[in-house]
């Protein structure tokens, strides 16, 4: 059967999204991998599902390129947003999204009748091993761990999804494809991780290269932005309470990371095209 599709992206964080208020969508994880293959389908990072909820507005269920499912995707849920009221789903600007990291608060900002911003209450950053998940006892602040014979310097933190965070000088070279997929598989991370490698250009600016589970090196990523600074709050690279611009492959977000890291993320939320496409 055909069915409708959005193809969305935040910062080229690219998602194609299936309206599942009237009818499910089956085997989603296989669709996933089907659909996200940039050769021969449509192709994106992955596909999100748009549920009624019991408890919010909506119900957001996301799927990797490779078919597993992820807790939670920020520059997923901004577009989330953007589609409930552009489409006339939810007729109002502050809407509320169920994830499987928990319940998010987004506020849209509206230009000409149309979503083309959001800012999301990520919640609070968690650096306890054992809701990243993480074989280590306590926390994982700046802990040496060995990659492929290197020795790196790494502060795991969870946004609801388990992220380690790498401070270098040496992102625009970093061969993210090569170091990425062995942290993910990293005997330390039972669910697997998503990786930032970043750079502190100031302590109101970072550039970062994220390595996605599920996805490979994605040009956006919401939580590991949000993980990054965070990290860098922690750390003392950047301070609390004040807006921090991440420049990504595919654009910038602006995060702020409170003193008790609690996480609110700003960024972009785009339609690249709509179609109809064989499930």
């Amino acid at each position: 059967m055909l069915r409708d599709f959005v193809k969305m992206h935040g910062a080229g964080n690219d998602y194609i999204y299936f309206d599942c208020f009237e009818s499910p969508l089956e085997n989603p994880s296989e669709l996933a991998v089907k659909l996200s293959s940039r050769r021969f389908s449509i192709g994106a990072d992955g596909i999100i599902l748009v549920h009624p909820s019991q408890v919010a507005d909506a119900r957001m269920q996301m799927f990797n390129a490779d078919g597993s499912e992820g807790k939670m995707c920020g520059n997923g849920i901004r577009c989330v947003a953007k589609y409930l009221y552009d489409y006339k789903k939810i007729g109002k600007s502050l809407l509320t999204v169920e994830t499987l990291a928990g319940i998010k608060t987004i506020r849209l900002a509206i230009e000409h009748d149309v979503a083309v911003r959001a800012t999301v209450d990520m919640g609070i950053a968690s650096f306890e091993a054992d809701t990243i998940p993480m074989h280590v006892e306590g926390t994982c602040i700046e802990r040496s761990i060995t990659v492929l014979g290197q020795v790196w310097h790494c502060t795991a933190v969870s946004m609801g999804n388990p992220h380690v965070v790498i401070f270098t000088d040496e992102v625009d070279h970093m061969p993210v494809e090569r170091f990425g997929p062995s942290f993910e598989h990293h005997i330390l991370f039972p669910e697997g991780v998503n990786t930032e490698f970043a750079k502190i250009i100031s302590p109101t600016h970072i550039k970062m290269r994220v390595w996605e589970r599920g996805s490979g090196e994605t040009l956006a990523c919401g939580t590991g932005a949000s993980a990054t600074v965070a990290a860098a709050v922690k750390l003392g690279k950047c301070p609390a309470n004040t807006p921090v611009k991440v420049d990504l492959l595919g654009g910038s977000l602006t995060i702020i990371v409170s003193k008790d890291y609690h996480v609110s993320m700003e960024g972009p939320a785009e339609v690249a095209f709509e179609g109809k496409v064989r499930v």
